[in-house]
Order: structure tokens, then sequence, then C-alpha cells
């Protein structure tokens, strides 16, 4: 018992490895059919594509066709026999309603129906069933001889009926039947049914031929916006960042050009940034540096006495570095968008009389008096933390480069669309070619000033990219000698336009 039990274990064992060997295979076969799909360039895929519906399309439109047109064809065919055999059997009655009897004359009409209808056989019976006229006698076969035809079994679906009624009496009738044709089909109908079968067939062939040239062309001009799009993907991941795809248009694939492009120049700005701030780091920390650098080695070596002075020197260059880090990674944020602006409703007289209000000392201590003057309720939206500090960074860049006894005019106005905050001073002042470039990294007016009084060169930079980000633009006015103006300018709020958007309005911000 314990055997045979074995041997059942053993045999289910080795169906189960059987069946999962046959499944194995099956997969094996359905993934060699998706690799071999795939493994077709997209045009031919696209080609073979519309070749099978092209091919679909035809095969249904024949097969429905086929299916109605036999109906209908077979009912016109007996329609058309039936009118033979009903005309015959009239012209018959008309003359028979004068003989009284089947004669010659009266089947006339039968001779002349044969005639006319090649391929056609007709029989006429009298009223007990007797043959009066019979065409099988007159059919005309190999070398002209007349040889007899017998008539077809006499079915419901080979032969037309069509009774000779005279006086309301039926005295005979008509048959009717086609030579070799089951179904009342003459030569000339088979033809025509034949060849139009033909044409159809002819017609799908030319439809999937159409197709597929169609087809091509259409992966075509598919393929070949997105091969521009790989070409310069390729491009650009060798290192030629000016690399564009061109691409314009309203379809899909332009789109996704146009944004492609959008996204290399963004890669490209991006890198230009990172270099520049490379460069321009190295450059600015390597004077300090090296200051500090010198000072600690000649106290190490004795040829300096290390005293309050040196060391104040040293802590003095040690803020200028810390600051210019804060700088440049405040700018680095910036303009990378590291940080979500914040989007509060910001009261920009309140906000900037606070700025004042905290550099009142500090220009009071360079010799310089400091005005201010705002309009009232002038709100806008957006970061007032970013709000306060561009305001800083202009009036510190006013006290910096204006001489002892200078003045300081800040203003807060209010627009038709726009809140404006302008910072004026009595200083150095601009050039129209200066004004292009005080906005540049690092570059200071009046190159000729030292450190101290220059600044680091990166505070006007932060401030535009503050005003950018509020969606407003910094304005500069100046001349040489004569001081400057910067003046921001940020959309005001708008209420109504923030209420339709479901915001906050003025009043909830006044809580």
């Amino acid at each position: 018992m314990e055997q045979v039990h074995a041997d059942t274990r053993a045999t289910a064992s080795d169906d189960d490895i059987e069946l999962d060997e046959e499944l194995e295979s099956e997969e094996d076969e359905e993934g060699g059919r998706r690799r071999r799909w795939a493994n077709l360039s997209y045009t031919t895929r696209v080609t073979l594509s519309f070749s099978l519906i092209a091919a679909m399309t035809a095969i249904v439109a024949i097969g429905v066709v086929s299916l109605v047109w036999e109906q209908h064809f077979q009912t016109y065919t007996n329609d058309n026999m039936t009118a033979v055999a009903e005309s015959t059997a009239n012209q018959i009655a008309n003359r028979y309603a004068t003989a009284h009897e089947f004669n010659e004359t009266v089947l006339q009409p039968a001779n002349n129906a044969v005639s006319l209808s090649r391929g056609v056989g007709m029989q006429v019976v009298d009223e007990n069933s007797n043959i009066v006229f019979d065409s099988t006698t007159f059919v005309e076969g190999v070398d002209g001889l007349v040889v007899p035809s017998i008539a077809p079994a006499q079915r419901q679906d080979n032969m037309a009926y069509a009774p000779i009624v005279v006086n309301g009496q039926a005295v005979g009738s008509v048959r009717v039947w086609v030579y070799g044709s089951d179904q009342l089909l003459r030569v000339a109908d088979q033809e025509f049914r034949d060849k139009s079968y033909q044409a159809m067939i002819t017609a799908a062939i030319i439809a999937i031929l159409l197709a597929s040239v169609l087809g091509f062309f259409f992966a075509r001009s598919l393929v070949r916006p997105i091969k521009r799009i790989t070409d310069t993907a390729v491009a650009i991941k060798e290192g030629d960042l000016t690399a564009r795809t061109n691409l314009q248009g309203e379809d899909e694939i332009s789109q996704l050009g146009e944004t492609f492009d959008t996204m290399a120049s963004a890669v490209e700005r991006d890198r230009k940034l990172e270099r520049r701030l490379t460069t321009d780091v190295a450059h600015e920390l390597r004077t300090p540096l090296m200051a500090i650098q010198a000072t600690v080695e000649a106290m190490v070596d004795g040829v300096l006495p290390v005293d309050e002075e040196r060391l104040i020197t040293v802590d003095s260059e040690v803020q200028r570095l810390s600051r210019l880090v804060d700088s440049l990674l405040t700018l680095s944020r910036l303009e990378n968008r590291s940080n979500p602006t914040k989007q509060e409703i910001v009261d920009v007289g309140e906000v900037v009389s606070g700025i004042v209000a905290t550099h009142e000392a500090y220009v009071a201590e360079s010799g310089l008096r400091l005005l201010y003057r705002a309009d009232p309720d002038v709100y806008v939206l957006g970061d007032p933390d970013l709000i306060r500090q561009a305001t800083a960074n202009l009036i510190s860049n006013a006290v910096r480069y204006t001489d002892e006894g200078g003045r300081i005019f800040v203003r807060v106005k209010r627009g038709e669309s726009m809140a404006s905050i302008a910072v004026q001073d009595t200083g150095i002042g601009l050039t129209p070619e200066e004004a292009r470039m005080v906005f540049q990294r690092f570059w200071r007016a009046d190159s000729g000033r030292d450190r101290e009084s220059g600044g680091l060169g990166v505070g006007l930079t932060v401030v535009k990219e503050i005003v950018e980000r509020h969606n407003g633009w910094v304005q500069v006015e100046g001349r040489k000698g004569e001081g400057a103006c910067f003046t921001i300018h940020i959309p005001l709020y708008d209420e109504r336009e923030q209420r339709r958007k479901g915001g906050r309005s003025k009043q909830q911000f006044r809580r």
C-alpha cells in the first residue's frame, strides 16, 4: 500500500512539473512576441498598426456587404424572374380570352420571353397540368445543334410561377427557371456578383496599401520632432548647454519641445550662476583671507606684536567674511527659489517705518539725516521679512555712498496699481552706464573706494531678486555727483481679486 501511495505522489509530482514547464513555455513565447514587437521601430509599429486596422475594417466591411448583398441580390433575381413569368402570363391571358385555347398565337409571348431572356427556361401548363409549351426543346447546344434540356425539379426556390387568369379563373400557369442555377441567377447576374466581389477585394487591398503609406508618413512626422528632442538631450548630456530643439507649434509634441527648451535654458542659467558664484566667491574671499593669513603669520613669527589692534584687524576681516557668506547664501536661496515666499497682506508703510526707526542711529553715526514719509493704507501681498531686507539694503547702500552731511529720503507711495518704496540720497550718484550695471553681483560704484566704504557688492543684487519674487521691479535714477534714487515697485493688494480666489481680506488681516 505504501508503495502505491509513493507511486501516486511521484506521478502527481511529474504532472505538476510538466504543467509548470508548459506554463513557462507559454510565458516565454508570449514574452518573446512582446520583445519582438518592442524591438521594432516606432515608425514600423505605427505603419503595421495602420495596415492591420485597414485590413480589419476591410474584412468586416466585405463580410457585412456580402451578407446583405447575398440576401438582397437573391430577392432581386427572384423578383426579376417572377416579373418575367407574370408579364408572360398576362400576355397569354389576354390572347387566351379571345382564342379560348392554347394555340401557337396564344403561346407566342412565351417564345418571345425565352428569346429575349438568355439562359432562361419556360413552361406553360394548362389547368389540367398538361404542358402546352416547353422551351427545353429549343435549347441551342454544341455546334449549333438543338438538343433537349430537362427542366429542374419543381421546387419553390428554383422556379418562378405566375397563373394565367381569364375572367377570374385560372386556365393555366407559367413556370420560369434559369439553366444551371438553383437560385434563378442568370449568367449575367452571376458575372455581376463575381465582379462585385472582385472589386471589393481590390478596394480592400488598395485601402491597406494607402493606410500603410499614410501610417508611415504619419509616424515619420511624429518621430522627427521626438528625435530632435532626443538629439538635443544627448547634446546637453555631452556638455553643450546651448543645444535647443527650437520646436514651435500648438500640438503636444511642439509644446513638449518648448518645455524642454525652457528646462534647458534654466539648466544653462543655473550652471552659469554656479560657475559665476564659484568665481565670485573665490575672488571676494581671497583678499580678506590673505589679510588674515598675513596678519596671523606675522604675529606667529614675531614680526608683529600680538596686541589688541592686530586682533581687532583680524576680527574685522572675519566679520567681513561672515557678512559676505551670509549675503551669498541669501542670494543663492533667492536665485534657486529654495525657500517659498510668504503670501501675507503687508502694510508697506508700517514695515518701512520700522526699518527707518532701527536705522536712525546708524544713519546719524554716519553724519547723515534720515527723512521718511508714507502714504496711508498701502498694502501688498508678499513676504514682510523680504521687504524689510530689501529696504534695509537700499538704506545701507545709500549711507555707504553718501558723504557726511548728506541726506537720505525714504518715501512710500500708493499708485494706481503699484506700491513704491523710494530711497533717495545725495551721494556720489550714478552714470547711465553704472545704472545698467548696478545690480550685477560684486559690482560697486566708485571702484577706488576701499571695501569698508564700498560694501560687499551683493546687496543690490539681493534687492533685485526679492522684488522679482514679488512680481515687481526696481527703478534706478541718478546723476553723477548729485545722488541716486532706487525705487521698488510691487503690485498693490487687490482685495476683490483675492476674495474671488478665496483669500483673506484686509479686515481679517487687521483683526
